[in-house]
């Protein structure tokens, strides 16, 4: 069971990483929405990977990490896993209200652009923002695979 769930907190992690770093280039390389055809198909896909693959990778890396902690009592009483988990915790909520869902709704709202429903002057409004967001995301992922790995004595959580 330890050996399952180490494995698909790995892939997990694997995904998100991939996911976010894959979102990154996309948006430094995104055309501005005055080329709308092209904006509004990349943030289509953007909008994709947001929804398959880093939200399922995100659950995933969060779900197995809180089995693996029921699993293993050592994991109770380390305070880098505790860490691990509130870090865990804020990249969820990170990931649904700042990659997630601004993604999803540029990629509607630019669909709707090109279709002549929504001004395209509305669009990229937030571009900034979810570059900052995810590279903030990525550091904290980041962080969590070096407490993973060194499992620092931080802290000792007594039982």
């Amino acid at each position: 069971m330890r050996r399952l769930l180490k494995f698909l907190h790995t892939m997990g992690a694997a995904g998100m990483l991939g996911a976010m770093a894959s979102l990154v280039v996309m948006l430094g390389v995104s055309p501005g929405p005055a080329a709308l055809p092209e904006y509004a198909a990349l943030r289509g896909g953007m909008g994709a990977v947001a929804t398959w693959v880093f939200l399922p990778s995100l659950a995933l890396t969060l779900m197995s990490g809180l089995l693996a902690m029921a699993v293993n009592r050592a994991f109770l009483g380390a305070g880098w896993a505790w860490l691990k988990l509130a870090t865990g915790v804020l990249m969820f909520e990170g990931g649904l209200v700042y990659v997630q869902g601004p993604m999803r709704q540029e990629a509607e709202q630019s669909a709707r652009a090109l279709a002549g429903r929504v001004d395209p002057g509305t669009l990229a409004a937030s571009l900034g923002a979810e570059r900052g967001t995810l590279w903030v995301l990525l550091a904290v992922a980041a962080a969590n695979v070096v407490l993973a790995i060194w499992r620092p004595r931080i802290l000792r959580i007594p039982r």
